[in-house]
């Protein structure tokens, strides 16, 4: 080998030696970082969720419901609630006022989404109810006037006015066909889903809209 190709060669260990020593330097810290990541907090950590140490939050409690919130914000690990739950025959950590907090502010939720709830579906009804009377009193408006269309044709008929008779009678006819067409308007108002809206209650628990039988 030439006097070049072994200087090449020992510039190309060298620098081979020098990348292994860096890589070697960087392990600890990696491994560091790694084991950190992977280290458990303790329960008393302010991200764990203390309600769900003492099994009263309600994200696991509604979970499957009609009221399912999801996942909490905060840690859920059965671990640290055995953790805690050892701990706590030997220290009273007062995680129950933490708890009583977190559940005092969600209820205070779920009584203002149910009133929200209770406006609305009262807004909805009255809308309903509203467009309904009308449609029915425009039935009553018709059933009125044919009437008195057919007290007028009477009383024609018995003062010899056939003629006249006749063209009241038409009058009534078309007045009979109007008041069809408005039953068939008022009766077809309502679509199925404003029926149940009628019969719909609000879950004084979860704000929840229930039919008025369900008990679930």
């Amino acid at each position: 080998m030439s006097e070049c190709a072994q200087v090449d060669a020992s510039a190309d260990a060298g620098t081979a030696t020098c990348h292994d020593e860096d890589a070697i330097k960087m392990f600890p810290s990696q491994q560091t970082a790694c084991d950190t990541t992977r280290q458990r907090i303790k329960f008393s950590d302010d991200r764990v969720c203390k309600s769900h140490l003492l099994n009263c939050c309600p994200h696991d409690v509604l979970s499957g419901t009609r009221m399912d919130l999801g996942e909490c914000l905060k840690v859920h690990d059965l671990a640290l609630r055995a953790d805690y739950e050892i701990a706590s025959k030997d220290q009273d950590f007062f995680f129950e006022l933490d708890a009583m907090d977190h559940l005092q502010s969600f209820i205070a939720d779920c009584d203002r989404r149910t009133e929200v709830a209770k406006k609305r579906l009262a807004e909805t009804q009255e809308e309903i109810s509203a467009e309904v009377a009308a449609k029915a009193e425009r039935v009553h408006e018709l059933n009125e006037e044919i009437g008195k269309l057919l007290a007028k044709v009477e009383q024609l008929g018995a003062d010899g006015n056939v003629e006249e008779s006749q063209k009241v009678m038409d009058e009534v006819e078309k007045a009979r066909v109007k008041k069809r067409e408005a039953e068939e308007v008022y009766r077809n108002s309502m679509p199925a889903s404003s029926f149940q809206q009628q019969k719909l209650r609000v879950c004084e628990v979860c704000s929840a809209y229930l039919g008025l039988h369900d008990s679930d």
